[in-house]
């Protein structure tokens, strides 16, 4: 099988922990990032691919350092236009590779799995059963009347058997539906949750696209194999699911679903992540069942609230009823409006070098711990609005000023004059760690010439 991991996402549903520079398949919100714990997944059932963001590539490929995962191929969209043209253009790609015949699993980034070996035990059934060209999605077995899930209603008999698996075929994909119709989907017992999980060969999905999605799959088809065209074939397609695109079309011969419980979780609200983990110690006084997602150095005391749950960041903080979490939305839109830097980014920001965090932003200064990996160096770059000060706080390498090499370690000071040509280097095994002063009339992240780069940001 080749395993496909759709990383994508805007960052809101679990704000202020998720932002859109750092969705949540990228937070620490389990003891490892979501994207890891697919991507490790992943790895168990082939050579994985990635289909995700352009704007995501940084933290895409050191989540991909961090893990030691050689030899993922990864396509970079320029911009999202939902499942349906990423699953696409990952169809032509692996055609024109000669990749055809293989079967392919589709597995968003950002969900949980607690039950990884019934998780993959279905996989591999699911891939026997697309084998026979049909697409196959796996649907969870519901624990309770979830509204906030789309659901697939299933034939009574199984299509195909395998041990106490079961894969039946499907009758009609139900959207959202309100508490009393979820009710009667539990009761009726042939409903499962929608978890955007697909199994497929990637020739019987070209031809379902040819059939369904005429104009897409025109368009998708002139892709390139490098994928050099890619931006120029996505500003011509249309946005749209897979599920509109095709799933909804397909009828009962064509498409099949295996339930399953596998202790799946989309993690789509902060009531959820309370329901999965015990959050941080809180001292409760005349109060209870209250969960707390912050800082583990401080101290939270809770008096007289019950069911409240508290998101605390360095720049923010939200509380919330248990209940009514998924209208987190309705506060992201209101920064949006205010086109509040919240929504984007944290006060810390990766780069393929490194890390840097804010420390202070003023009118008249702003200040940074700025972090060098081993063997790294940052842009040799300058800035028309600021001039820089940098003290060496922790390990040792070399700055590049207007062409002279300036060696630094722990204590040096060195100032980076208004216009200056400059860059740090990290020539060590150790990392590099310097504050960094900054002081001018502007202080933003686009006040940068760059010059050389080894990342291609020229």
């Amino acid at each position: 099988m080749i395993p496909v991991v759709l990383s994508g996402g805007s960052g809101t549903r679990l704000w202020p922990v998720s932002r859109q520079h750092m969705p949540k398949q990228f937070c620490d919100i389990f003891g490892q990032p979501l994207q890891t714990s697919t991507l490790q997944r992943c790895m168990k059932m082939g050579s994985p691919w990635i289909v995700t963001s352009q704007a995501l590539q940084t933290l895409t490929e050191l989540n991909l350092k961090q893990n030691k995962a050689e030899g993922v191929q990864v396509v970079y969209e320029p911009v999202g236009k939902n499942t349906a043209p990423a699953i696409a253009a990952l169809c032509k790609l692996l055609e024109a590779q000669g990749k055809g015949h293989e079967v392919v699993g589709i597995f968003p980034s950002d969900h949980l799995i607690t039950k990884e070996e019934a998780f993959l035990k279905v996989v591999e059934f699911a891939k026997s059963v697309a084998a026979e060209n049909r697409v196959v999605t796996l649907g969870i077995t519901p624990s309770y009347p979830e509204t906030g899930y789309g659901y697939i209603q299933t034939r009574a008999v199984s299509i195909k058997e395998q041990g106490p698996l079961r894969a039946y075929s499907v009758v009609k994909f139900h959207e959202k539906p309100d508490l009393q119709k979820a009710k009667e989907f539990i009761a009726q017992g042939s409903f499962s949750w929608n978890a955007g999980i697909f199994v497929f060969k990637v020739s019987h999905m070209v031809s379902l696209f040819e059939k369904h999605q005429p104009e897409l799959w025109r368009q998708l088809s002139t892709l390139k194999e490098d994928s050099s065209n890619l931006e120029e074939v996505y500003s011509k397609v249309q946005s749209i699911s897979i599920d509109y695109a095709i799933m909804e079309k397909l009828n009962g011969d064509e498409l099949a679903c295996i339930p399953t419980d596998c202790g799946w979780s989309d993690v789509g609200s902060w009531d959820a992540v309370a329901s999965l983990q015990k959050g941080h110690d809180v001292l409760n006084v005349k109060g209870s069942d209250n969960f707390v997602f912050g800082d583990s150095q401080k101290h939270y005391s809770m008096i007289g609230m019950e069911d409240v749950i508290v998101v605390d960041t360095k720049d923010a903080m939200m509380l919330v009823k248990k209940g009514q979490s998924q209208d987190v939305r309705h506060v992201v839109e209101a920064l949006s409006q205010q086109k509040s830097s919240l929504v984007k980014g944290h006060v810390y920001e990766y780069r393929p070098w490194g890390y840097f965090e804010i420390i202070k932003d003023t009118e008249h200064f702003k200040s940074k711990m700025i972090r060098v990996n081993p063997h790294s160096q940052i842009s040799y770059q300058s800035h028309a609005k600021r001039e820089e000060h940098w003290t060496i706080a922790r390990g040792s390498g070399e700055v590049v000023l207007n062409d002279q090499v300036i060696p630094v370690k722990a204590g040096s000071h060195v100032h980076i004059p208004l216009g200056a040509k400059h860059r740090i280097r990290n020539n060590t095994e150790a990392l590099l760690e310097f504050v960094e002063v900054q002081l001018g009339t502007y202080f933003g992240e686009d006040d940068i010439v760059r010059y050389e780069d080894d990342y291609r940001r020229t």
